[in-house]
């Protein structure tokens, strides 16, 4: 087992959904087989717009072949857990990697090319901090446990406590990505109450439930003020993939759908590689919607 950056770009050409498969050619089989069982870093490049930023980390359990393309694989993924703040390339004027290092620093072009590579522990857990660090520091000045770890070496395949397997980190990660994503709006109403001492009354909604396999990704996420949430955890609302609202028959007061966007869609982030995916709409309106 070991750490692992896997490139993911936003013009991708590979059957890519990050949350549940990575795919890739044979080229690489043998770096990713050693990430199987182990934590791996997702990186954007600058390709069709990218941010140069590590931006989420994930679990990979394992690697079957592409029957439909020779010679590619998928690896498949579990815990997808996008960063507070993505986390640049270069930290102090050098790449956080030392496998992308020349000997003096600068950036190797042809290494960063590779768009597998295998990653010291120690870079992967510094990736990390810096990618969870508003959550970690909101959390200790709120009083939380100075290292809120919810993992254990069964459920984590492997002995060693990262911190980023904390439900409450977890969870304040998320929170902290889809609210920003959606301007701390309701994405059905438009509503936006924010108090005097600058908490929103909107929630972030897990589109999948973690208890049903849902990822912390912004993708499978939706800012919703709390009787919105409610009603859509209850299957009285759901999504088409193009963002119509759909309202099940007889279970929406009237009142209440008074309140939906008069559009009859959701307002979606701005950063449209944010909205919502459509296999995790697909799941909600099959498993909850009333119909």
């Amino acid at each position: 087992m070991a750490n692992a950056v896997f490139i993911a770009s936003v013009a991708s050409r590979y059957d890519d959904v990050l949350e549940q498969q990575y795919h890739f050619p044979a080229q690489y089989l043998g770096r990713v087989q050693e990430a199987v069982g182990d934590w791996i870093v997702y990186y954007e490049p600058r390709r069709g717009g990218g941010r140069l930023a590590y931006f989420a980390i994930a679990f990979v359990t394992g690697i079957s072949p592409d029957v439909n393309r020779p010679d590619h694989y998928y690896a498949h993924i579990r815990d997808y857990q996008e960063f507070a703040v993505p986390v640049p390339l270069n930290l102090e004027g050098r790449p956080i990697e030392s496998f992308l290092r020349n000997p003096d620093n600068s950036l190797n072009n042809g290494a960063a090319i590779n768009a597998v590579r295998v990653l010291p522990h120690m870079e992967f857990e510094q990736i990390c901090q810096l990618g969870m660090a508003p959550v970690l520091e909101a959390l200790r000045s709120a009083g939380a446990p100075e290292d809120p770890v919810a993992g254990t070496q069964s459920e984590y395949a492997g002995p060693r406590q990262v911190i980023m397997t904390s439900r409450v980190v977890r969870d304040a990660a998320f929170a902290r990505v889809v609210k920003g994503a959606y301007h701390r709006t309701c994405a059905m109403t438009g509503i936006s109450l924010v108090g005097a001492d600058s908490k929103t009354e909107v929630e972030a909604a897990h589109i999948r439930p973690v208890e049903k396999d849902g990822p912390d990704s912004p993708r499978n996420g939706l800012a919703l003020c709390r009787t919105i949430h409610w009603l859509f955890d209850q299957g009285r609302l759901s999504i088409e993939d193009d963002g119509k609202i759909l309202v099940a028959r007889g279970h929406l007061p009237e009142k209440v759908q008074q309140l939906l966007n008069p559009s009859g869609f959701i307002h979606f982030p701005d950063q449209r590689t944010l909205a919502p995916h459509p296999a995790f709409l697909r799941w909600h309106r099959e498993h909850r919607f009333a119909g």
